[in-house]
Parts: structure tokens; C-alpha cells; sequence
């Protein structure tokens, strides 16, 4: 699977975001999707989880009531939409792909990885 993640950029607190992942190579709705963000510095975190229908969703805690993952198996792509953005979601976002049915939380888990898509939150 090929992963082209897109949407980042510059936005000010409290602003919003849409990423998207797009996906290539193989059948899109076998793959469980997730997010993850590296802030410089630091290590790669969970952000968010979806199921291969999108049924199932889950989020890491920092983002819970502010981000929204979801996907289009139509159209191979899954979604990190991101509402009040704070200074501390300032990263490079991953999107990242696991051959299961089950949405999966643990990054080793997962076998293929976009190129990151950088965003930065400025007050």
C-alpha cells in the first residue's frame, strides 16, 4: 500500500485543518487506517484510529472532542479533520496503514506509513 498524506500547513489557535490519506495498491477496505504525530524532539504519538468500514473509531486523549478521523472507501482515503487547533498539536502527521479488520492503536502495529504532512500552530 502507498500512502500520500496532504492538508497540512500554518494555522493560528484555534483554527482548523483537514488532512487526507490518500491510498494505492491494494484494496483500501482490507486496511485498518490510523494518525500519528511527531513533534520535533519527540516520539511518534497515536492520534487517531479507524476500522476498515470506519464503524469504529478511537482517539488518543489530548484530541478527544477536537479531531475527527474518518474514510471513504470509495475513494481510498482516510481523513484526520482537526477543529481548535492548540499550539501543542504543532507536528508532522502520519497516516499509517494495518492489513485488519479491527481499528489498531499500537504504531508497530502497522506495516505501511505515508511521508508526513507537516502542521504548525502558531498564537
Amino acid at each position: 500500500v502507498q500512502l500520500q498524506a496532504s492538508g497540512g500547513g500554518s494555522v493560528q489557535v484555534g483554527g482548523s485543518l483537514r488532512l487526507s490519506c490518500s491510498a494505492s495498491g491494494r484494496t483500501f477496505s482490507n486496511y485498518a487506517m490510523g494518525w500519528f504525530q511527531q513533534a520535533p524532539g519527540k516520539e511518534r504519538d497515536f492520534v487517531a484510529a479507524i476500522n476498515w468500514s470506519g464503524g469504529s473509531t478511537y482517539y488518543a486523549d489530548s484530541v478527544k472532542g477536537r479531531f475527527t478521523i474518518s474514510r471513504d472507501n470509495a475513494k481510498n482515503t482516510v481523513y484526520l479533520q482537526m477543529n481548535s487547533l492548540k499550539p501543542e498539536d504543532t507536528a508532522v502527521y502520519y497516516c499509517a496503514a494495518v492489513r485488519s479488520k479491527i481499528l489498531i492503536v499500537n504504531g508497530d502495529m502497522y506495516e505501511y506509513w505515508g511521508q508526513g504532512t507537516l502542521v504548525t500552530v502558531s498564537s
